[in-house]
């Protein structure tokens, strides 16, 4: 038997059939779907590289789409945060500033993340064959095993808070 209390409770927040929500939803399910698919896909048969003429102009484009889809799936979060109902605990400075910190703690993940992996670690380059000669150790990977996902979901928790 489990108690759905708590899942009935939120869901009195949350506005399931909003148009902004539902899409907010499709574009966070889609995005990470779409580059493991690309990329396992360009891993067995090197199509892109084939057709962009090398591995790393195929990673490049493959970054950019996933630079552009990342764009529309913050647009449509923050479109689905705007039209959904608020929980009136959380409108005050301390929610606000504590989601500020969360937000800051999350680009912090992200950006170091980005630069110690540079665009084609960060962009699926090893299923292009672009590969570091060694893993990446410094931080943020010292202290978080995938800072990047972290960092990321820290960034909307964040977002979500302010």
């Amino acid at each position: 038997q489990v108690d759905v209390t708590a899942m009935a409770r939120l869901f009195g927040y949350v506005d399931v059939t909003d148009s902004g929500f539902i899409m907010a939803v499709l574009s966070i399910a889609f995005n990470p779907l779409f580059w493991n698919v690309v990329a396992r896909w360009e891993h067995k048969t090197q199509a892109l590289s084939r057709v962009f003429g090398s591995p790393h102009a195929a990673c490049y484009c493959l970054g950019a789409v996933i630079l552009v889809l990342n764009c529309v799936r913050s647009h449509c979060f923050t479109e689905a945060m705007k039209s959904q109902p608020k929980l009136e605990g959380l409108d005050c400075c301390w929610a606000y500033y504590m989601g500020l910190a969360v937000l800051a703690v999350g680009t912090l993940f992200v950006i170091t993340s980005f630069l110690a992996l540079g665009f084609t670690g960060t962009f699926l380059g090893d299923y292009f064959g672009i590969l570091k000669e060694a893993k990446v150790t410094s931080f943020p990977f010292s202290v978080l095993d995938n800072p990047m996902y972290w960092g990321s979901t820290a960034i909307y928790l964040g977002w979500s808070l302010m």
